[in-house]
């Protein structure tokens, strides 16, 4: 079995799972830094459980390191295999000095995978420890015992892939092995993935900051307190389309536009590239809703991610709910849309003659190809230099177009942006494409 990158091997885990969600409430899933994370998060959204990370340290017999003797987690856990120890004639200082080193880097990692968040409680509760897969086995038993040294009440230990050695020992660690496949040849766990690329410490943050449970109001009301410097910054919730969505809606003092972001699949309102687009947008006084136009559900169901009329449905309901609010009211309205996104942006706009100005970052205009000739909004497609395949697929679809429009190619930008300034210079050409089409006179916040 093999899987396209670890968010499909996620969802297919997730689809194993299932079974597990009569226990939802006292459910937690724990990823394992670093590549465990994102497939974690999938399992977690299907779940409809919170989702942490488990930070442990393997102590490694001084003078043998791939050899474990315990571990350690946080909060001061200690798991001493005391045979290892003995037969390996460890002496209590060298023990000592292998421990603190692990504690301090179990406290780093916590500390900067968490900012701030306190360590979900496991006491009495059943641990899901996620990972991407397993090879020897040795992180997986460590993260085990620390999950009960923690108080879990029962361990599940779910991976998309584990080398049969290592599934026969961990059967007597866990409450519950789920394993989508044990391969009688087993190299390396990157073997069964297409895209294995390294996850990155940055993507683990914002992967727990997007499952973090939401604390703020979830519904615009009278007295909501504003931010500081009186704009309004707040998380929000509404019907649209048969189904609950959530967003967040942030709008600036005398703000003269409205933008609403449709993401693309994969993604979500929590995007980092779409947040940071949304505040250098909010710097030049545009209103931003960012809002997820599937519930964590329907994400699951590849149909809908690729339903474009749906999603276009929707996105329209939200910009007309977004412009009834007493903050938004009479602000032109404009759309920013990402891969998928961007064709739900424009089939949209082809339906609402009002909507003033339309953005595509990376998209995939072609998916509304059989609209594009009916939009009437000034169209920005920008693309990234590198990513042909989109580059091509853009070029056609301006062609379709009858509208202003305008292809602007960043050089050397791949499709999501990641070289050192491609995002900078894609927010600037949404800003001022927004900026010179969606006009109107300032709008004071109530």
């Amino acid at each position: 079995m093999s899987y396209i990158d670890r968010v499909d091997a996620g969802r297919r885990l997730a689809a194993r799972l299932r079974h597990l969600r009569t226990d939802r409430e006292d459910l937690v899933i724990l990823g394992l830094p670093r590549g465990g994370v994102p497939v974690a998060y999938e399992v977690a959204r299907a779940l409809d459980a919170p989702l942490d990370v488990i930070v442990v340290r393997k102590l490694g017999v001084p003078f043998q390191p791939e050899l474990a003797m315990g571990a350690v987690g946080e909060d001061g856990v200690l798991v001493l295999g005391e045979r290892v120890v003995h037969a390996m004639h460890v002496s209590e200082s060298e023990l000592a000095e292998v421990e603190r080193r692990a504690r301090a880097e179990v406290e780093r990692r916590a500390a900067r995978f968490r900012r701030g968040r306190p360590r979900l409680p496991l006491q009495g509760r059943t641990a899901v420890l996620v990972d991407d897969g397993v090879a020897t086995g040795s992180t997986a038993q460590a993260a085990c015992r620390v999950a009960r040294a923690h108080g879990a009440a029962r361990v599940v230990l779910a991976v998309p892939v584990c080398a049969p050695d290592a599934a026969r020992a961990l059967r007597h660690e866990v409450d519950e092995l789920v394993c989508l496949d044990v391969p009688e040849w087993f190299g390396a766990v990157g073997q069964f993935y297409r895209d294995f690329r390294q996850t990155s410490d940055e993507e683990v943050v914002d992967l727990l900051e997007r499952a973090a449970p939401v604390t703020s109001p979830v519904q615009p009301a009278a007295g909501d307190s504003p931010a500081p410097d009186g704009a309004v910054d707040q998380d929000v919730e509404t019907a649209a389309g048969g189904a609950r969505l959530a967003g967040h809606l942030t709008v600036p003092q005398r703000a003269t536009g409205l933008v609403v972001f449709a993401h693309g699949s994969g993604s979500s309102r929590h995007s980092p590239r779409n947040r940071y687009v949304a505040t250098v947008l909010q710097r030049a006084r545009l209103a931003t809703l960012l809002v997820d136009l599937l519930t964590s559900r329907e994400e699951l169901d590849r149909a809908r991610v690729f339903d474009v009329e749906l999603l276009a449905g929707r996105l329209a309901e939200l910009g007309r709910w977004a412009r009834g609010l007493p903050e938004c009211r009479g602000l032109p309205l404009g759309y920013f849309g990402a891969s998928t996104g961007a064709a739900a942006a424009l089939w949209a706009a082809a339906d609402d003659p009002a909507v003033g100005a339309v953005v595509s970052r990376g998209g995939r205009p072609d998916l509304a190809e059989v609209r594009l000739g009916e939009v009437r909004a000034p169209t920005l497609l920008v693309v990234g230099g590198a990513d042909t395949l989109v580059l091509e697929l853009n070029r056609r679809a301006q062609a379709l177009l009858r509208c202003p429009s305008r292809l602007a190619v960043v050089p050397g930008a791949s499709h999501l942006f990641e070289e050192p300034g491609a995002l900078g210079q894609a927010a600037a050409l949404a800003r001022d494409w927004f900026g010179e089409h969606l006009v109107a006179a300032p709008h004071p916040v109530a």
